[in-house]
């Protein structure tokens, strides 16, 4: 498996030669600020935690929790660093930060869950904090853990504090149109794409096909958007597995989202949809459609299986999904990578709209969250894309130019 840390300083070495930064600068971004590890107790269980804060040069880190068995510390630090460079790609007051806990939490009672939860920020708090670092939800957590983790801290600092994270219930202080902010933004980013290639392809909504790999809360909402936009969402999975609608190439049909969802409740998997046709995650990435979209976790396309992608874009809903190695190939090969500081930054971008609500104390209806997500996304759609254009890179190093131009600016005008 792919050392995900080592990923993320590979791709920042490549846009430090692009940029011409110097060793210095290179090696302070390379290394996260702080990295936390501690031991969490539940009853007489054991959990290794962890909090990497990467670079608060252009505000306060910023980052989710994510409890998974896959949990590891170069996980953690990678995350952190890619948050920070999607924290700048959208152009919002953040630095980046990751937490994580190595467990699996369906292994966990409710009581047990929310022990875990309270604990980690027990075990945290004091590096935590609205103008310190902002956590959010992330795998395999939501918002009512975010719900017990505030109440934690509100406890342990003896006052009403909703700005310290993000991805809370409405009631106490969430943000309208938070639950689908990652895949709507997803979905902007896709329309902006579009309209780009539609001068080489000529497409319309109806003919563009797509795989979307994930059927989380990201790879739903994404789902949800583009096929009410016309979008033929022709296969879909999760992690057992995943369905194609039956037909040729050609002339295969949508697949309702309603019904793959409903039957996924049911059945607990999407596998098995009648008038579908069952697949692997490994065959769904390899599909010949229009644009095929990772919405689960990182390195699903390596050096190994890149060179059997044939969609024309990858749209990079998940953090990392693409290597290194087979961004160059996918390069080569004139596939479009979207990357994920740019695809899925819609989550982190309505993160901040509840951030600055809660330090106001007020709050906007959810017409005027979207309207800002669609003019944040739009604008940094368009900044990359002319970077792209400029330096003759790709969608990847255009991002990355622009992130680290604006943390390497806010850090030299410290001193």
């Amino acid at each position: 498996m792919p050392n995900p840390y080592q990923n993320a300083v590979r791709q920042l070495r490549q846009v430090g030669e692009l940029l011409e930064l110097d060793e210095e600068t290179i090696a302070r971004l390379a290394k996260p600020d702080r990295v936390v590890k501690k031991e969490i107790k539940v009853g007489k269980k054991k959990f290794l935690a962890f909090r990497s804060q990467h670079n608060q040069a252009r505000g306060p880190y910023k980052g989710g929790i994510r409890f998974h068995s896959g949990v590891t510390e170069d996980e953690v630090k990678a995350l952190s660093m890619w948050m920070t460079w999607k924290c700048a790609t959208v152009g919002i007051p953040f630095g980046g930060s990751k937490g994580g806990v190595v467990v699996d939490p369906k292994g966990l009672s409710a009581e047990e869950l929310e022990q875990l939860s309270r604990g980690y920020i027990r075990a945290f708090y004091e590096y935590l904090g609205p103008q310190r670092d902002v956590p959010a939800p992330d795998v395999n957590t939501d918002s009512q853990i975010m719900a017990w983790m505030l109440d934690e801290y509100e406890k342990l600092v003896g006052h009403k504090e909703p700005g310290v994270l993000t991805g809370k219930p409405i009631e106490l202080g969430g943000s309208e149109g938070r639950t689908e902010a990652t895949g709507l933004g997803g979905y902007y980013v896709l329309r902006a794409l579009h309209a780009k290639l539609n001068s080489k392809f000529q497409i319309p909504n109806s003919k563009f096909t797509i795989a979307v790999q994930g059927l989380g809360n990201v790879g739903y909402w994404f789902t949800r958007f583009a096929s009410e936009a016309g979008y033929r969402v022709i296969a879909v999975s999760d992690s057992k597995g995943g369905v194609i609608t039956e037909g040729t190439e050609n002339n295969q049909k949508a697949l309702s989202i309603d019904k793959v969802m409903e039957y996924k409740e049911k059945s607990g998997s999407v596998m098995g949809l009648p008038g579908a046709e069952t697949i692997t995650n490994e065959e769904l990435l390899e599909l010949p459609v229009d644009v095929v979209v990772p919405a689960a976790l990182e390195n699903v396309i390596t050096g190994e299986n890149a060179g059997r992608i044939k969609a024309k874009v990858v749209l990079e809903m998940a953090n990392g999904p693409v290597t290194p190695e087979a961004d160059e190939i996918l390069r080569e090969r004139g596939v479009v990578v979207v990357p994920d500081v740019l695809a899925n930054s819609g989550g982190v971008t309505v993160s901040y709209f509840e951030w600055v609500q809660n330090l106001q104390g007020y709050y906007w209806e959810k017409e005027e969250v979207l309207r800002r997500l669609k003019l944040i996304m739009d604008e940094a759609f368009e900044t990359v894309w002319k970077m792209k254009q400029e330096k003759k890179v790709d969608m990847r190093m255009g991002a990355y130019m622009v992130a680290v131009r604006r943390v390497v600016k806010a850090l030299r005008l410290r001193g």
